[in-house]
């Protein structure tokens, strides 16, 4: 008994990694047949020795795997169906459908810049010596030649899809097309199809760059006496600038916002709304909760425009619902050392830190920013030139407000956020000043610079013993700088 269920795949070529655009369409095709109970097979297409590289097929597969996107089943590879398809192009010429062409590829070039201006299709009597009794001729002499896939000369090809609706095109415009090279490899369109066969595959979903190709592949369908699969072509994603997503708008792979710190659960959220709607105000999704929402009726017609400040705040969502315990080691392999090793000596203090920054940052990278002066060693804190010149303008009145903070801090029991602000505060109103011109030279003493989470957070996560160390390092710049000045 045929298995009922959906059956799809994502079909990159390893010619370099993985990008959004193909990271998008692997996602849609995932949500599919997870939603459906269905299998997501993967197809590595590398027909082109040349450019394929199976160090790209390892970045492909372990993005695929940063991203949650599990495969069902080993990946197959389309280099390996070669006799195959050379098969199925048999069974084509055996019923008529392919025609052998011996022509060059100049000559081939100069016969459709002829045909496009007189407005007619490529068919074999439009190529000298390529129909008849002497392509016949030609042929029983062994002659090397293409093979061409023979459109129909009346009607036309029509096919529904998903999310384009009923489409038709006129025989009368589409072109007979190559099916096999020269050299005896397939051509694209017919690997597919194919493949596609092989595989068992019910939906095609993939990018609308695709479209144009899906009569060909829809002849080729119907030639060998296949059923057609359902076609579900998705809208391309834009750059800013309303032209289609390349390079020259930024990041564009999947490796290069790993390395930026955005995390695969953020990533996954924002291709999943790049063409598609839950159909409420839902923004802020999880793989789980986007399997149970998704459907094909809500893929999107119109091209969606990559916007990476939508994707920083999804980021800053989902860094505040991950656990500190699955953050912390995200954001300890961003450290550098000495401070990663400081930091895993130190799991508590780690995970109430991930816990403070999480909230303040957009990427793994900030918060790494925001978290290592925590671990900084006392010998190796630097002070921000800008923020000490700004906050310790006047080293009287810096040292003053210093001092004055290190004898509470010596003295408060218990050291604690509650009982630390009140009597801090308590000294800003001694000494005559607002709390912020207390605050800002002592946050400056101990993370280096005028930015950091709340000071009293600060002052109990860093601790009574390194906090007074820092100061007393403070004094000592200070004293330093009152010298030289």
């Amino acid at each position: 008994m045929t298995d009922p269920r959906p059956r799809v795949r994502f079909a990159p070529s390893p010619t370099g990694y993985l990008h959004v655009g193909g990271a998008r369409t692997a996602l849609f095709n995932y949500l599919f047949a997870r939603r459906t109970g269905g299998r997501f097979l993967l197809r590595i297409e590398d027909t082109d020795r040349e450019r394929s590289s199976d160090a790209m097929t390892g970045q492909i597969l372990s993005a695929m795997e940063w991203l949650g996107l599990e495969v069902d089943g080993e990946p197959v590879h389309q280099g390996d169906g070669l006799d195959r398809h050379r098969a199925d192009v048999e069974r084509l010429r055996e019923a008529g459908w392919v025609w052998p062409c011996f022509a060059g590829q100049e000559e081939l070039a100069e016969v459709r810049a002829r045909l496009r201006e007189e407005g007619r299709p490529l068919r074999p009597h439009e190529v000298p010596g390529h129909a008849g009794a002497e392509a016949a001729a030609r042929l029983a002499t062994g002659e090397p030649h293409a093979l061409f896939f023979r459109v129909p000369d009346e009607g036309a090809t029509t096919f529904d899809d998903v999310v384009h609706g009923p489409t038709r095109v006129e025989h009368a415009h589409l072109d007979d097309f190559v099916v096999l090279r020269t050299d005896g490899t397939p051509v694209y369109n017919l690997a597919v199809v194919s493949d596609d066969l092989h595989m068992g595959i019910t939906h095609v979903i993939r990018g609308d760059d695709h479209l144009s190709n899906t009569p060909k592949q829809v002849l080729l369908y119907r030639a060998l006496g296949a059923e057609l699969p359902t076609f579900v072509h998705v809208p391309m994603i834009l750059g800013p600038d309303g032209r289609r997503l390349s390079k020259r708008h930024g990041a564009t792979s999947v490796e290069a916002y790993r390395e930026q710190g955005i995390l695969p659960e953020a990533l996954v959220n924002f291709l999943a709304l790049l063409g598609w709607s839950p159909g409420d105000d839902r923004e802020v999704m999880d793989l789980p909760e986007l399997v149970e929402a998704f459907s094909l009726a809500r893929i999107l017609k119109k091209s969606s425009v990559f916007d990476p400040e939508k994707l920083a705040w999804l980021n800053g969502r989902h860094l505040q619902r991950r656990p500190p315990e699955r953050l912390a080691p995200v954001l300890l392999e961003l450290l550098p050392e000495p401070e990663r090793g400081r930091a895993a000596a130190e799991r508590e203090r780690l995970l109430a830190v991930t816990e403070l920054v999480r909230g303040r940052a957009r990427t793994v990278e900030a918060m790494a920013a925001q978290a290592r002066p925590f671990f900084t060693p006392l010998a190796s804190l630097a002070f921000d030139a800008r923020a000490a010149d700004k906050h310790w303008k006047v080293p009287s009145e810096a040292r003053e407000r210093l001092l004055a903070v290190r004898t509470v801090l010596a003295e408060s029991d218990p050291y604690a956020a509650d009982t630390l602000e009140p009597a801090l505060r308590a000294v800003a109103e001694r000494l005559g000043i607002g709390a912020g011109k207390l605050f800002q030279p002592l946050r400056v003493a101990l993370m280096g610079s005028a930015e950091s989470p709340g000071i009293f957070d600060v002052l109990v996560l860093l601790g009574r013993r390194r906090s007074l160390e820092r100061i007393d390092r403070a004094l000592e710049e200070i004293g330093r700088r009152e010298a030289a000045s």
